[in-house]
């Protein structure tokens, strides 16, 4: 069962239980403000913690401790280089979910109809 699946029977049937719970998971950890800048900052590109801390404008320790809710829940991979740790949105389906929650907070902000 695939969200791009457009024979239309993937809603006749609920999801597995533990799939639901993992996606629930996710959504909750994007509910912070804080942490959905913090996600779009690192779609685009990777950030360690000292410069993704200024750019949301929130002490290193909060963001540590934000980076490690968003990689619990599966939407943030990290990679070392050397001293620092270099962390980025895991994978296109994060990005495209950011952006599609993003364009629909735009349409209904600026009253654009909905489309498919």
């Amino acid at each position: 069962m695939y969200a791009h699946d457009e024979s239309g029977d993937q809603w006749s049937s609920l999801p597995p239980d533990d799939q639901v719970e993992t996606a629930s998971t996710a959504l909750r950890m994007l509910a912070d403000p804080t942490r959905m800048r913090m996600l779009w900052l690192i779609s685009g590109e990777e950030y360690d913690v000292a410069s993704l801390a200024a750019a949301v404008g929130i002490a290193r320790p909060a963001v540590s401790q934000h980076l490690a809710k968003l990689k619990l829940a599966g939407l943030v991979t990290q990679r070392r280089d050397g001293r620092r740790i270099l962390y980025r949105a895991r994978g296109g389906h994060v990005r495209r979910l950011l952006a599609e929650v993003m364009n629909a907070a735009d349409h209904h902000l600026h009253g654009i109809p909905d489309h498919d």
